[in-house]
């Protein structure tokens, strides 16, 4: 059902599974509750759109833009978002599973209550964005780029660090004990953190 709400294009609760969107431009509109399942959603570019508890399982994103989009409690299962780019978007409490999600572009994304658990985060570039009490269990983000990033609260047991950049990170102490470490880079105070957290004091000279 599509209502309109002066410039912004309300549409609840429809059923777009198996649709062919490809190379669409959206913008301002606010889908509620839509099913995408299996859509092919490739080429796609949305500016300001907010989708809501919609379920984008097994939809195809590659090569798809987003500007300013919030994808907000959305479910994401086996979908295809290698070759897109989400700029100043939200992911705000939305779900990843077996998603293929890399290369990817991402500037300022917020995943904060995100759930990404084993997600497969190799090698990208999350450099100032939020991860603020996101499950990142057992997530593999090897030679990720992560300057900046907050991810305060967050659960990170057995995640994958491996030649990672942490530089600039917000993380609780939890992090030094919890992640696979090697090769890792790191400022001198998450050093101390990372000493601290290991029983170690570390004492001026």
């Amino acid at each position: 059902m599509g209502l309109m709400t002066g410039e912004i294009v309300e549409i609840v609760g429809e059923d777009f599974s198996d649709a062919r969107l490809a190379r669409e431009k959206w913008s301002r509109q606010h889908y509620t509750a839509c099913s995408f399942r299996d859509a092919d959603l490739s080429e796609l570019n949305t500016e300001f759109v907010v989708f809501t508890e919609c379920d984008f399982t097994g939809a195809d994103l590659t090569d798809s833009h987003h500007h300013g989009s919030a994808f907000r409690s959305c479910m994401f299962a086996r979908t295809t978002m290698w070759h897109s780019s989400f700029r100043s978007c939200s992911m705000l409490g939305s779900i990843f599973v077996e998603c293929q999600m890399r290369p990817l572009v991402l500037e300022e994304v917020d995943f904060t209550l995100a759930s990404m658990g084993g997600a497969d985060l190799r090698g990208l570039d999350f450099t100032d964005c939020r991860f603020r009490e996101a499950n990142l269990v057992q997530a593999d983000l090897r030679g990720a780029v992560l300057r900046s990033v907050n991810l305060s609260g967050a659960r990170v047991e057995a995640i994958r660090l491996e030649g990672a950049d942490l530089r600039g990170a917000h993380a609780d102490p939890g992090l030094w004990t919890a992640a696979k470490l090697d090769k890792t880079q790191v400022e001198l105070t998450q050093a101390v953190a990372y000493a601290a957290a290991h029983g170690l004091v570390v004492e001026p000279w």
